[in-house]
């Protein structure tokens, strides 16, 4: 695999920085750079106060991974850092994601962090280090195309994390490298393997690196400690049907744990933050046909231009399929009409663009969700609007 970052040149006359996690993929991505002749330094980024986290195995960026990290990197034979980047952290991704949730939103800390954290400011620090290109572990691909990058799903797709990179600019792309995006699971452990990395066999992360037990509650009262105000459970036909602690505790399609019966299921379909009201209805009511987008980041070919009407597939959630849409931009509002529907739809989530619902789609951008339509026949009429808005 000589020069498999797609770049002219011999490797050992080209710098690849590794943004080293300290878990299998990224340690392996440094390893076989290595291996293939390149100049590698490997950045490990220290994102959050990691002492209570020590020994959390199911996270990332805690303090045992930046400790793998570097012995990842001391077993390859390359330079290794670790960079202090709380405050930033803090204040791109935590406290955006806190006040996401605090008004009724589903945000993706882990978008923002791609978006900001590590290919912008990461980005510029391997810029700096006299780098030609930022490698990762992530499963996706990138290909050359003309004088600039695509972006693609990756070979694995139960490991696809291209939902995650739809913020990625243009100008990040063609900086970036992918080197896992046509390898499965199971050939990077072997890799890990022989190149001798005691991490071949640690789990995957799965919780976001700074929520303890996928327990988002407590990380927002610690964060925002007036967050949890108690409001009312109400039906979307107008009655209030109980109370709750804090519309922190809900998300849009939620059914469990809501704390109400009435003898037929029934779900979060609305957040009303300004009221503190957690508004419920029956599972018909999710159905969403239309969606409004906000800072959408566009990686096409063509711009995205006033008055464009695309027909595309998109993702409202990483571990669905993509599906038909109908893209259109009209001024400055972009809206997205989901041609057979989805369910659970929430502002805050990413909007996802692709070009085929096939295993080859490439990915064209997205944006984040700020407003979504219901169904028709479940959209609110003059007097429950009325009742809801008291």
């Amino acid at each position: 695999m000589r020069n498999s970052l797609d770049l002219p040149g011999r490797p050992e006359d080209t710098r690849v920085v590794v943004a080293m996690s300290g878990g299998v993929d990224s340690s392996v991505v440094a390893a076989m750079l290595k291996d293939e002749g390149y100049d590698v330094i490997g950045v490990t980024l220290q994102l959050y106060d990691h002492g209570a986290a020590v020994h959390r195995a199911k996270s990332c960026c805690a303090g045992q991974d930046i400790h793998d990290a570097r012995r990842a990197a001391e077993k390859i034979g390359i330079p290794h850092y670790v960079l202090d980047y709380e405050s930033r952290f803090k204040e791109a991704v935590m406290d955006r994601f806190a006040d996401s949730y605090i008004a009724g939103e589903t945000p993706i800390p882990c978008v923002s962090c791609n978006q900001t954290v590590k290919f912008h400011d990461l980005l510029k620090t391997a810029k700096d280090l006299g780098a030609d290109v930022l490698a990762t572990g992530h499963y996706v691909r990138s290909r050359a195309s003309g004088n600039k990058r695509s972006l693609y799903r990756p070979a694995d797709l139960d490991r696809d994390q291209s939902y995650f990179l739809f913020a990625t600019t243009q100008e990040q792309l063609d900086f970036l490298r992918f080197p896992l995006g046509g390898l499965p699971k199971s050939d990077v452990r072997d890799l890990a393997r022989k190149y001798g990395l005691a991490i071949a066999d640690k789990p995957d992360s799965q919780d976001i690196c700074f929520v303890p037990n996928g327990n988002y509650a407590d990380v927002i009262r610690k964060l925002r400690p007036n967050a949890a105000e108690p409001g009312e459970i109400v039906h979307m036909d107008g009655r209030v049907l109980g109370s709750h602690d804090g519309i922190i505790h809900f998300t849009i399609g939620q059914r469990r744990g809501i704390g109400v019966a009435t003898g037929e299921p029934l779900y979060v379909v609305r957040l009303d933050a300004d009221r503190r009201r957690v508004v419920v209805g029956p599972r018909k009511a999710l159905e969403t046909r239309k969606i409004y987008l906000r800072e959408v980041n566009w990686i096409g070919d063509l711009p995205l231009e006033d008055g464009a009407e695309i027909d595309l597939f998109t993702k409202v959630r990483s571990t669905r399929p993509p599906a038909p849409a109908i893209l259109r931009r009209d001024g400055d509002v972009v809206s997205v009409e989901l041609v057979t529907g989805e369910t659970g739809v929430a502002p805050g989530q990413a909007c996802v663009f692709f070009d085929s619902d096939t295993d080859e789609a490439r990915v064209l951008g997205g944006g984040w969700i700020d407003r979504a339509e219901r169904a028709g026949s479940w959209t609110l009429d003059k007097t429950e609007r009325e009742t809801l808005t008291a």
